[in-house]
């Protein structure tokens, strides 16, 4: 049986609702957003550690797929271990399976299916040292983007323009102002309004994306 358990400092802490869910395999909306929640994360780690885009690929797949195959064992524990850092253990042993191809040639190693994939996945150890604080940044990073997103989706577009340039961007005011023919209090509202959104929005993804 496969457990996992909250880690009280993460930033994007363990929740059940979207992991039972999974459970379910035609539940399409619900693979949809978890493959959407992890898939760049565990893609710009693959990259970040000399993977090429396509191994990237492959790796996001194998982890995708050794998920979806423990999933149904899954049972939610909260005093056990995270989801991130289980997610964490497989991403990290497919870029090394991945690495270790590169070193010995072993096309094979890229083809196995179903639990002989997750069993192969298993037996291969961390390939650099730094990786988990990368991932830790990474994960940070990919919640706050999809906060940001689902801000952008909801407001006017000038008002997101305007946080983007003056926040995102870090254009000095006074460009901000000209480029898009507003005075200072509309910027620093458009500041004020859209981060306290992302904030909000961030909270939410904290108790939903597990």
């Amino acid at each position: 049986m496969i457990t996992v358990q909250d880690e009280s400092s993460s930033f994007l802490p363990t929740r059940s609702s979207l992991l039972f869910r999974l459970k379910e395999w035609d539940d399409t909306a619900s693979w949809e957003e978890f493959f959407q929640a992890y898939n760049k994360s565990i893609h710009k780690v693959a990259t970040g550690r000399g993977l090429t885009r396509m191994e990237a690929d492959e790796v996001v797949q194998e982890t995708m797929v050794a998920v979806a195959r423990q999933i149904p064992e899954f049972s939610y524990d909260r005093a056990i271990g995270s989801f991130k850092s289980w997610l964490f253990t497989i991403t990290r042993r497919s870029i090394g399976k991945h690495l270790k191809k590169r070193l010995t040639g072993d096309s094979e190693s890229t083809n196995s299916g179903g639990a002989e994939l997750t069993a192969e996945l298993e037996s291969y150890a961390d390939p650099a040292p730094g990786l988990e604080q990368q991932w830790e940044e990474e994960w940070r990073l990919n919640l706050i983007h999809l906060a940001m997103d689902r801000v952008r989706r909801r407001i006017k577009p000038k008002q997101y323009q305007l946080f983007d340039l003056y926040v995102t961007q870090h254009l000095p005011m006074e460009q901000v102002t000209k480029m898009l023919n507003v005075n200072s209090a509309q910027v620093y509202m458009a500041k004020l309004r859209v981060s306290a959104m992302v904030r909000h929005e961030v909270n939410n993804l904290e108790k939903k994306l597990i």
